[in-house]
């Protein structure tokens, strides 16, 4: 993973436990519960501060493409209201069972919080929310866009695609008042209504990601269930999983079983690891996919292999291997052989695997800080890996050091000397880019100096500095090159599903709003203002956050 630290010490589990709950309770925090998927725990009561009255669409995270307000009192959501789903004439038999899944879904969030039956039915009279495809929308909504109408009579949603659909579904949510997130039923809560509006809606980019490093510490299918139900509420479409690392290796590959019987038997700190059974990854892929994120699995190649190395050390042609199980956070020490048949046998043997069970797009094979290796012998090892990638039918994708290898997809986080110039040089032969500028979008780097979690090695990132940078020009790179952007999360010093939550949040957000928006609607000052209402919902949900002092939160 990209890193240039060394030597910093890795904290003890139980004195962290202990910190940190004493920072949340001094903060007034409060407990809230750990990352896990939705309706798994129970809020004990409404969250403190929410607003209320209708939530005007100027309040939505990431902010619409356009917004107009309409008059008269907004739709109310009433014990009559039924949820109707609509495929289109032109719609194949699989649509139809995307739509009428979407609309399930989105019956079975609102009724937890509101105790309204909100039955799902076919189209038909009567007031309630239509969910609809409707090809007739311009070309340019795209697969991800989508058309939300509110009036006294009910609330419309109609877009291309179901994915459209699904979008427009996470922004009626933001529109009923925060206590809608509440996984229990809330009493003398607010009236459910949605206030009148029009909102025409699509994506800055296709690409807008996050990634969790499982390979530090790793993390259940349950937490990682979690950690995409935070995604997908802010329009996020990709999760990107580092599989492996010096610490362990995660995934199960039936043709190397030392792979996981080894390498996967420790994380940073010396606790037990853990992996993910076949079974158990495609269960994340499914659980991804409902809610419209791919799955990106990156297995880190030919450099930080110290666990493939222990389980393999055959592989090891160097002498760059720790002693197993390596447990510190150092970094850039190991690395495979980068010649040889039985390198490429092994790097076949994964990527086939990996490939079978992932159905989304992209294979990432790392690619960082590869340090003993010659760079003619690194650039033909990542050619090679690159072929094998695509002989597997997925496209590769590589941190940007990859660059001399031919990789055609670039994830940039090393802004260094030199590398500027190595990525344009990419871009202007075809290469794109995902952007994950490591100073502004790292979500383990701390809020501050001071901050009792995360690294500091590309500085500090407070929510401002998270927000007030452009994908398309940080960079001198190729017009239109640019794919989108993606929020990296290692876990060096997070080894607890609420430590995520308290990088993650509110910077996500931020972030999400980049990927998401146009750029002519940034604006720091009404962004900190739609954020600071954020923090209601996530009580309400039972998320974790950190309130930071440059967002105006309302009083508790």
């Amino acid at each position: 993973m990209p890193r240039r630290i060394a030597g910093l010490s890795v904290r003890i589990r139980a004195l962290s436990t202990v910190l940190c709950v004493l920072l949340l309770a001094a903060a007034g925090f409060g407990l809230h519960r750990a990352l896990g998927p939705r309706g798994e725990a129970v809020a004990d009561h409404p969250p403190a501060g929410a607003p209320a009255g209708p939530r005007t669409a100027d309040r939505i995270v990431p902010v619409p493409l356009s917004v107009t307000p309409g008059s008269g009192p907004g739709y109310r959501l009433t014990a009559g209201t039924v949820i109707r789903a609509a495929a289109g004439a032109e719609a194949v038999e699989r649509q139809a069972g995307e739509v009428r899944r979407i609309a399930e879904r989105l019956a079975e969030a609102l009724r937890r919080p509101t105790g309204l039956p909100l039955p799902v039915a076919e189209p038909g009279d009567g007031d309630g929310i239509g969910l609809a495809l409707d090809p007739a929308l311009p070309e340019t909504t795209g697969p991800e866009g989508y058309r939300l109408t509110a009036d006294a009579t009910g609330v419309r949603i109609t877009a291309r695609s179901p994915e459209g659909l699904f979008r427009g579904t996470q922004t009626l949510r933001q529109l009923l008042p925060p206590q809608i997130e509440s996984t229990t039923r809330v009493t003398g809560g607010p009236e459910w209504t949605v206030a009148p509006v029009t909102v025409e809606d699509r994506p800055r980019y296709g690409y807008r990601g996050a990634m969790l490093d499982v390979a530090r510490h790793f993390f259940t299918p349950a937490e990682v269930k979690g950690f995409i139900d935070r995604l997908a509420l802010y329009k996020l479409n990709h999760l990107h999983l580092h599989l492996t690392d010096d610490q362990g290796w995660r995934i199960e590959i039936p043709a190397r079983p030392a792979l996981t019987a080894v390498g996967a038997v420790s994380e940073v700190g010396g606790t037990p690891g853990g992996f993910y059974t076949a079974a158990d990854y495609q269960e994340i892929v499914r659980y991804a996919q409902e809610r419209y994120l791919t799955v990106v699995p990156e297995i880190d190649l030919p450099g930080h292999s110290n666990a493939a190395l222990a389980a393999q050390p055959e592989l090891d042609c160097t002498g760059s291997a720790r002693p197993w199980p390596y447990t510190g956070i150092e970094v850039g020490f190991s690395t495979l052989c980068p010649t040889g048949d039985a390198v490429f046998s092994f790097t076949r043997d994964v990527v086939t695997e990996l490939a079978r069970l992932t159905p989304g797009p992209y294979l990432h094979i790392g690619g960082d800080e590869v340090k003993r290796v010659a760079p003619a012998a690194y650039a033909e090892f990542v050619r090679r890996v690159g072929e094998q990638v695509r002989a597997a039918g997925k496209t590769p994708v590589g941190w940007n050091q990859t660059a001399p290898g031919g990789i055609g997809v670039l994830q940039f986080w090393d802004g260094r000397a030199g590398r500027d110039a190595e990525l344009r040089e990419a871009t202007e032969r075809g290469a794109e880019v995902i952007m994950s500028p490591s100073g502004r979008s790292y979500l383990d780097m701390k809020y501050e100096s001071g901050y009792p979690l995360g690294l500091v090695w590309a500085g500090t990132i407070d929510v401002r500095s998270a927000y007030s940078w452009d994908p398309d020009t940080l960079v001198p790179v190729r017009a239109g090159s640019v794919l989108g952007v993606e929020a990296p999360l290692w876990t060096e010093t997070l080894d607890t599903p609420g430590e995520l939550d308290r990088m993650l949040l509110p910077r996500l957000p931020a972030l999400a709003e980049l990927g998401w928006s146009p750029r002519e609607s940034h604006d720091w000052g009404r962004f900190r203002s739609r954020l600071a209402e954020e923090g209601a919902r996530w009580e309400a949900a039972g998320y974790g956050y950190e309130r930071r002092p440059e967002v105006p939160w309302p009083a508790r």
